[in-house]
């Protein structure tokens, strides 16, 4: 799912950067939903990560190979009964949460095949979306791009929804950022101010 630019503003996705100074360098790096790769080339160029990616869409694929990297052709909905537990320093979901069907399920194979998980999404709970919904419509923004009837997003949420399904998968919140719309940190009413949520966590012992 993700891109190297921001189609709106052609520029650096901020989550690459977000997620990059979470990443240990030298890591072992699985990227889900990967899209053309870039996220992870990103990551190769900037901390010296070894990874794969995994993808389900044959173009994206294609990019992966021109992008240089190791990618797996799966879809996520059936699991990643292919990777082994503790395989990978970090699990990754860079803007897919909200396109899964089986959110839990994906949360608890990224528990079982990481050490740590890394999850980005939209904030539905940003404050501009709440006002669409007031006004009678489904929102439309910079990272919900997609009208209601040709969105692949089927499971949006906010901040206290995600946190809520950490609490029942058995994950445990290392850390927490959120970006304005203007890409600077939100510490003020985050569910609120917040339009794109990063967190870091791994399986609660």
């Amino acid at each position: 799912m993700n891109e190297t630019l921001n189609p709106a503003t052609n520029t650096l996705r901020p989550d690459f950067a977000a997620i990059a100074e979470w990443i240990k360098p030298g890591a072992k790096i699985l990227d889900l939903g990967c899209g053309d790769g870039s996220l992870l080339r990103y990551l190769r160029d900037t901390r010296d990560v070894f990874g794969y990616g995994v993808e389900i869409d044959d173009d994206n694929l294609l990019k992966c190979f021109h992008n240089g990297i190791n990618v797996i052709q799966n879809d996520l909905e059936a699991g990643l009964s292919g990777f082994e537990s503790n395989s990978f320093d970090y699990v990754i979901l860079s803007q897919t949460l909200q396109a899964m069907r089986h959110t839990e399920g994906i949360i608890q194979e990224m528990l079982r095949v990481g050490k740590e998980g890394i999850v980005s999404f939209p904030n539905f709970g940003y404050w501009r979306n709440r006002m669409q919904v007031i006004a009678g419509h489904m929102p439309v923004s910079e990272t919900l791009p997609y009208y209601w009837y040709d969105t692949p997003n089927i499971h949006l949420c906010t901040l206290g929804d995600f946190e809520a399904l950490c609490h029942q998968c058995n994950a445990r919140i290392l850390e927490r950022r959120v970006l304005s719309a203007h890409n600077r940190p939100v510490n003020f009413f985050p569910n609120l101010m917040g339009i794109l949520a990063f967190y870091r966590f791994e399986r609660r012992t």
